[in-house]
């Protein structure tokens, strides 16, 4: 297993170098980068006659801003260096965990993420408790009545629910019930109230649960349907098994039969995906959601950096995002030893050899 670790750890390295590359070849390369930005800025305030008179300078009447101060813009943001040179810098610095300064908010982008992850783990958190809490009694539940009015009537209720695309159902929420064209019950901006430092505690309480009602319902109704199904599947699959008819041979009760013997086999697909879940749920599938509803968290914060062309913060989230998921996928195979001791991982390689 320490082997199969080790292999899977280094094979991390030039694939998160990969993603960066490809990355950073667009990053740099598309049009309307920092320095394309800043000197249309720049340009527009002193057209409309609204600049200063240290940036009226840098203009030049209809044909914008000089050869000389686009030079030092470029130099400014880094770009006069050449490309690989550039890149380099970039990896060299991620190897510490210097992700560089945002452009476009001016601070770290370390502090910035860190800044953001309370809202980003709110939600996060809330979603993966309540898929795993629910989904998984109500899986085992209908695959003990499969075929009955309750195993259909779910299933069709959950199939509907998940055709539904969380940021549509977000809309649809944010127009019947966050002040639209009907009902105005949930707030649709931020986390907490203006006032919550004046709140008890029971009032601040309530006050999050309020706020965050409706971007957790948008969240939860994708993966609910997902785990719900997988939970059901992976049970019928393991009642159909022959030691589930040996066991009622021998005189065993259907919930002995449930609890000592299917439980435990019929879990591992689900509990072996625990971490990856656990991350994603943090930090994936949260962007259209948080931009949505307002929330100030990571997925807004990449979504806005990505219109802004604030390059250091796509890249910053993109290597955490890219280093946590290849962790994850790590943690998953890992947890099926755990989870299932008669698993060895030098006996699978030992099979590739042959």
């Amino acid at each position: 297993m320490y082997y199969y670790i080790i292999k899977r750890l280094l094979l991390m390295i030039p694939t998160l170098l990969g993603i960066l590359f490809l990355t950073f070849v667009v990053t740099q390369f598309v049009p309307g980068g920092p320095v394309e930005q800043l000197a249309n800025q720049l340009t527009s305030l002193n057209v409309s006659g609204e600049a200063s008179s240290g940036a009226a300078n840098l203009y030049r009447g209809s044909s914008g801003l000089s050869e000389e101060h686009i030079e030092s813009l470029k130099e400014f943001y880094g770009f006069d260096k050449p490309f690989l040179e550039r890149f380099t810098d970039l990896v060299i610095n991620y190897l510490s965990f210097d992700l560089g300064d945002s452009y476009f908010h001016h601070q770290s982008v370390s502090e910035l993420i860190i800044s953001k992850l309370p809202v980003s783990i709110s939600l996060g958190l809330w979603t993966f408790l309540i898929i795993y809490s629910i989904c998984i009694p109500l899986g085992i539940k209908k695959a003990i009545s499969h075929g009955s009015n309750f195993d259909l009537t779910s299933s069709t209720l959950i199939l509907i629910g998940y055709s539904v695309p969380g940021f549509v159902l977000g809309i649809s929420l944010i127009v019947l019930l966050g002040g639209g064209s009907f009902y105005d019950v949930f707030p649709t901006r931020g986390i907490i109230s203006d006032n919550w430092d004046e709140l008890t505690i029971g009032a601040k309480v309530l006050d999050y649960l309020w706020h965050m009602t409706l971007p957790i319902i948008s969240s939860v109704i994708g993966s609910f349907a997902v785990m719900t199904m997988l939970t059901k599947n992976s049970f019928i699959e393991e009642i159909k098994k022959q030691y589930v008819l040996t066991a009622k041979a021998k005189g065993l009760s259907d919930n002995e039969i449930l609890y000592k013997h299917v439980f435990k086999n019929a879990l591992i697909p689900i509990l072996t995906g625990f971490p990856a879940q656990f991350i994603s749920a943090f930090f994936t599938g949260s962007i259209l959601i948080e931009t949505i509803f307002s929330l100030d968290g990571i997925g807004l914060l990449s979504y806005e950096s990505i219109l802004h062309r604030d390059y250091p913060v796509v890249l910053g989230t993109l290597f955490l995002f890219t280093l946590l998921g290849l962790l994850a996928k790590l943690l998953t195979d890992i947890s099926y030893l755990f989870v299932d001791p008669r698993i060895k991982f030098d006996s699978v390689e030992d099979g590739r050899n042959n």
